[in-house]
C-alpha cells in the first residue's frame, strides 16, 4: 500500500534525492541501492526522488532508470513516497519516462525545467503540461535555473498551478521574494530544493524539502521541521546553524561528488561515478571530513 498523500503534502515532508548506487565496474547496483532506500526510510525520510539529478540521470539509460525505480518501490514503497525523476530537455523522451515510471509503480515524478535549449515561457508551459498529461501521477516541478538556464517565471507557475496532476514545486532558484509571490498564487506545495534555505523557505510556506544532505543528516532535517511546525522556531534556527558546515561542506564540490564521498566513508552503498563526475582528491576529501565533522557528522 503506497504511503498516504494531503495536499499540503502531496510525497511527504522530508525526501532525499537519492544517488544511484554502482558496482566497482559501474553497473547498476539494485541490491545497493534497495539498502540504501532503506536506510534512508529509517533515518526519517517519508519520500525518496530517483532517478534526478543527484542519481545520475544523465548519464543512466532508460532501462536502468526503470529498473531502478522497481527496485527502490519494492524496497520502501509500502512506507514511503518513490517520486521517479523524468525531465529532459525532450518533452517526448520525458514523456516517455513518466509513463514508463508510473508502470514501475513510482508514486510521483520530477520534472525539472528543459536544460540547455532555454525555451521561452510559453515552451516551458507546453512542456510541463504535456509530461503531467502523459501520466496519471502527480508531478513536482523542478525550478533551478543555475543548471537549466531559464528560471520559471511566477506567472507560468501560477498557470501550471491550474493543471489538475501538477501539483507541487522543488524551489531551487535562491530568490525568496520570487518563491514568496509564487508559493502564495500558485497553490502548489512548495519543496526546498536548495539545502542552505531550507528554514528560510518553511517561514514563507513552504511544506518540506527535498534534500542532498538528507543522505547523512535526514534525524536532523526531520527535528528542524518538527520544531518549526509545532511553533519552537528558535529550536529550528539552531539546528539550521548546526548543520551550516554541513550545507557548506557537501556544496564546495558537486553535489554527487561528495555525497557519493561521504557515503562510501560511511560504509553505505554508493560505488563509483560516471563521467563526466570524477571522484574527489585527497585533499578535498579532508575537506569534506572537516567540514561535515563541524556539523556533527563524524566519517
Amino acid at each position: 500500500m503506497a504511503p498516504t498523500s494531503t495536499p499540503a503534502a502531496p510525497f511527504g515532508r522530508v525526501l532525499t534525492a537519492m544517488v544511484t548506487p554502482f558496482t566497482a565496474d559501474g553497473a547498476l547496483d539494485l541490491d545497493g541501492a534497495q539498502r540504501l532506500a532503506a536506510h534512508l526510510v529509517d533515518a526519517g525520510n517519508d519520500g525518496l526522488v530517483v532517478n534526478g539529478t543527484t542519481g545520475e540521470s544523465p548519464t543512466t539509460s532508460d532501462t536502468e532508470k526503470d529498473r531502478l525505480v522497481r527496485a527502490v518501490v519494492e524496497a520502501v514503497g509500502d512506507r514511503a513516497f518513490v517520486v521517479a525523476g523524468v525531465g529532459t530537455n525532450d518533452t517526448a523522451h520525458s514523456a516517455e519516462l513518466a509513463r514508463q515510471a508510473e508502470t514501475a509503480g513510482a508514486h510521483g515524478l520530477l520534472t525539472v525545467t528543459p536544460y540547455y535549449s532555454k525555451p521561452p515561457q510559453e515552451g516551458l508551459y507546453r512542456h510541463f503540461t504535456t509530461i503531467a498529461d502523459a501520466s496519471g501521477l502527480p508531478v513536482m516541478l523542478y525550478d533551478i535555473p543555475g543548471r537549466s538556464g531559464v528560471p520559471i517565471e511566477t506567472e507560468t507557475l501560477v498557470r501550471l498551478g491550474e493543471h489538475p496532476r501538477i501539483v507541487a514545486n522543488k524551489d531551487a532558484k535562491g530568490d525568496l521574494a520570487a518563491a514568496s509571490w509564487a508559493l502564495s498564487r500558485s497553490g502548489l506545495a512548495w519543496y526546498s530544493g536548495d539545502d542552505m534555505l531550507n528554514l528560510p523557505l518553511l517561514a514563507i510556506g513552504a511544506t518540506g524539502f527535498v534534500s542532498v544532505v538528507g543522505h547523512l543528516v535526514s534525524p536532523e532535517l526531520r527535528a528542524l521541521l518538527d520544531a518549526y511546525t509545532s511553533g519552537d522556531v528558535t529550536k529550528a534556527a539552531e539546528i539550521h546553524q548546526r548543520l551550516l558546515p554541513v550545507y557548506t561542506g557537501m556544496f564546495r564540490a558537486q553535489g554527487v561528488i561528495t555525497t557519493k564521498t561521504a557515503l562510501a566513508l560511511r560504509g553505505l552503498p554508493a560505488g563509483p561515478l560516471r563521467l563526466p563526475l570524477v571522484e574527489l582528491d585527497e585533499a578535498a576529501t579532508e575537506q569534506l571530513r572537516r567540514d561535515l565533522a563541524a556539523g556533527g557528522v563524524h566519517l
